[in-house]
């Protein structure tokens, strides 16, 4: 399940990244318009990816259940941070994106 918070997490952060006004605020820069669509796609194969390990860890009914809450909180806390923190969440983006998979492969 925490694999799934942190894919979502990073997916989230991705979008996030892949809007021109936080893509300056966050990294200083302005971007290209190739770079915002790979943000946009990343993000939206994280969001994919973390549907896929929820739905295959407990079923249709309950693994949706579950992404939604995990998506719902991984969102609070970008809501939250951005406006005071904002390299603590690149800082934790980047942590999710090794971890997440990592912890996909284990099993269980």
């Amino acid at each position: 399940m925490l694999a799934v918070a942190l894919f979502g997490f990073a997916g989230f952060a991705c979008l996030c990244l892949a809007m021109e006004k936080h893509y300056k605020e966050l990294l200083g820069a302005a971007p290209a318009a190739v770079r915002l669509r790979a943000l946009r796609i990343a993000g939206w194969l994280l969001l994919l990816v973390a549907l896929y390990l929820a739905v295959g860890n407990s079923g249709w009914a309950m693994g949706l259940v579950e992404l939604f809450a995990l998506l719902m909180a991984g969102v609070t806390l970008w809501v939250f941070l951005l406006p005071y923190q904002p390299r603590l969440l690149l800082g934790l983006v980047g942590l999710s994106l090794v971890l997440g998979p990592v912890l996909a492969m284990l099993p269980g």
